[in-house]
């Protein structure tokens, strides 16, 4: 279930809005640019590759590329196996490539096949955690200080959007309020 939860940036418990309603959750984030919408999924294996993935959403892949010009696609997929310690560090690791709170040159721009994940926006003096579920396509726009959480134990793949080869670079800004946050495990207990 797509999930969206304002909260003031300097409390986390300070929740503002908590809401599942869609019309709702396009409301709240409209006014920054960011749109997320809802595409029928397409059942596939969690061995299917990227060539397999993108080709299953061939039809919606072409029209965000052509509306939004971007140039590459691919494709990223986490799939637990807990007792395996590479697995484990690798998990950990790209969780915590995303924790810090950064920006883009460009837009921001996935589709979740499966699984959920869950992009914090710091806008103004709020944060809007927006947990992103199978079907989802969000777009945060380029220049939005956001930061992403998998989950401590990722499940998730995941189509990405790209205009340029290195427009995934994050400029992180610093700030420690990503750290003051309720986790995605947190948003969904």
């Amino acid at each position: 279930m797509t999930i969206v939860q304002v909260m003031a940036e300097d409390d986390r418990d300070d929740v503002l809005v908590r809401t599942t309603d869609r019309d709702e959750i396009a409301k709240l984030l409209q006014p920054f640019g960011i749109e997320i919408a809802q595409w029928p999924t397409k059942e596939l294996d969690d061995s299917a590759e990227e060539a397999e993935v993108i080709a299953a959403y061939r039809a919606e892949v072409d029209a965000v590329c052509a509306s939004g010009g971007y140039q590459l696609v691919d494709v990223v997929r986490m799939v637990p196996d807990p007792e395996n310690e590479g697995w484990r560090l690798r998990a950990k690791g790209a969780r915590e490539r995303f924790l810090d709170e950064h920006r883009h040159a460009e837009n921001e721009v996935r589709f979740f096949v499966e699984g959920r994940g869950c992009f914090y926006l710091h806008i103004g003096d709020r944060v809007f955690a927006v947990v992103c579920e199978e079907g989802d396509l969000i777009s945060v726009p380029a220049g939005t200080t956001h930061w992403f959480d998998m989950g401590a134990v990722p499940r998730f793949c995941a189509i990405r959007f790209f205009e340029e080869a290195d427009g995934w670079i994050g400029d992180f800004t610093g700030d420690p309020i990503s750290g003051k946050m309720p986790t995605l495990d947190e948003l969904i207990a």
